[in-house]
C-alpha cells in the first residue's frame, strides 16, 4: 500500500514523499496531475460591440488589442475550482441530455461579466474588474486579480461574458491546474570517509560533520537538499574534488519518491493531488472491472 507524507506545503507549492512504491506509478500519478485532473476555465467569450453615450462622452468597443488575444488572456487566469459543486457539462444532472450548445446552467458553467472604460492617460484593466454572477466567493482570487487583460485610453470601453465550465488538461492547457510537476528517488548522505570530508566542512557552509548520525547517515529530507546543493563545491570541475573524491555520497531509498508542483491558483495544492488520486483510482478500478470481464 502506497504512503504519502506531505513535507513541505503552502497555498501554491507542495512537496510529497511517497513510499512504498516505484518510478511508474508516481509517474501516473504526476501525469494525472497535469492531464485529468479536473478545473473550471473560461472557454467562451461574448465581446459586446458597439459604442455608448455617458456624461456627454462617446466610449467605443475599439480597444488596443483584438478580442482573441484578450480571449486567450481570459483562459489562463487561474478560476476558483470546487469540485464538489460544479459538475462536467457532459454529465451535469440538469444539462447532459441536452446537445452541446444548449447546455449551460449554475450546476455546470461560471459567468464573469465586465464592463470597463478607459481614462485619459491609459488604464490597465484586470482580472479584479471581472465579476462573477454569483457568490462573492467565486470572484477571482486576491493574488491573480492584477493579471492584465488590456489597456484602454479615453474614449475607449469593454464589455464582455465570459463563461467557464469544467475541462482537464489533456483536452487544452487552460484545463491544467498545475505546473513544474517533477519527482525524483528519495536520497540519503553517507558519509564514507571522515578525513576527506573535512575538506567540505572547511568551507564553512550549512552541513557539518554532526548532522550525520552515527552509522554516518543523513536522512533528514531538508538537510539532504541542502548537501545535495553543497555538494557541488567539492564535486567534478573543482580543485578540491581531487582529494575529496567519494568521501561523502549519496543513495537512492529504494521504493521512495519525492513528488513537488505547484498550482494556477484555481485550487490548493493538496486539492489537486487529493483529486488526482481519485481520478487515478478510478482509472484502475474501471480496468480492474475491464479485465475481470473479459476473463
Amino acid at each position: 500500500m502506497v504512503k504519502t507524507k506531505i513535507i513541505e506545503e503552502n497555498e501554491e507549492q507542495i512537496r510529497v514523499l511517497l513510499t512504498d512504491t516505484d518510478r511508474a506509478f508516481v509517474n501516473a500519478i504526476r501525469r494525472t496531475l497535469m492531464a485529468e485532473t479536473p478545473k473550471m476555465a473560461i472557454d467562451k467569450v461574448r465581446f459586446e460591440m458597439g459604442t455608448v453615450e455617458q456624461d456627454g462622452e462617446v466610449w467605443e468597443t475599439n480597444g488596443p488589442l483584438p478580442d482573441e488575444m484578450i480571449a486567450q488572456r481570459l483562459a489562463m487566469i487561474p478560476i476558483p475550482t470546487v469540485h464538489n459543486e460544479f459538475y462536467f457539462q457532459d454529465e451535469c444532472p440538469e444539462c447532459a441530455d441536452l446537445v452541446a450548445r444548449d447546455r449551460g446552467c449554475p450546476l455546470c458553467t461560471m459567468i464573469y461579466t465586465c464592463k470597463e472604460f478607459g481614462t485619459e492617460g491609459g488604464r490597465t484593466i484586470t482580472a479584479g474588474d471581472m465579476s462573477y454572477l454569483g457568490e462573492a466567493r467565486l470572484n477571482i482570487p486576491e493574488k491573480y486579480r492584477s493579471i492584465p487583460l488590456t489597456k484602454l485610453s479615453k474614449g475607449q470601453m469593454i464589455e464582455f461574458y465570459a463563461t467557464a465550465i469544467m475541462g482537464r488538461g489533456n483536452e487544452h492547457a487552460k484545463w491544467s491546474p498545475v505546473c513544474g510537476v517533477a519527482f525524483a528517488q528519495r536520497k540519503i548522505g553517507v558519509l564514507n570517509n571522515k578525513t576527506k570530508a573535512k575538506i567540505l566542512w572547511n568551507l564553512k557552509l550549512s552541513i557539518k560533520a554532526k548532522d550525520f548520525d552515527s552509522d554516518g547517515r543523513l536522512e533528514d529530507l531538508d538537510k539532504v537538499d541542502q548537501l545535495t546543493d553543497e555538494l557541488n563545491h567539492v564535486g567534478a570541475g573543482t580543485e578540491e574534488s581531487r582529494d575529496f573524491k567519494d568521501a561523502i555520497t549519496l543513495e537512492d531509498v529504494p521504493g521512495e519518491f519525492i513528488l513537488s508542483f505547484e498550482t494556477d491558483g484555481s485550487m490548493t495544492p493538496r486539492e489537486a493531488f487529493e483529486k488526482a488520486i481519485s481520478e487515478l483510482s478510478g482509472v484502475f478500478e474501471d480496468i480492474k472491472e475491464d479485465i475481470a470481464t473479459v476473463f
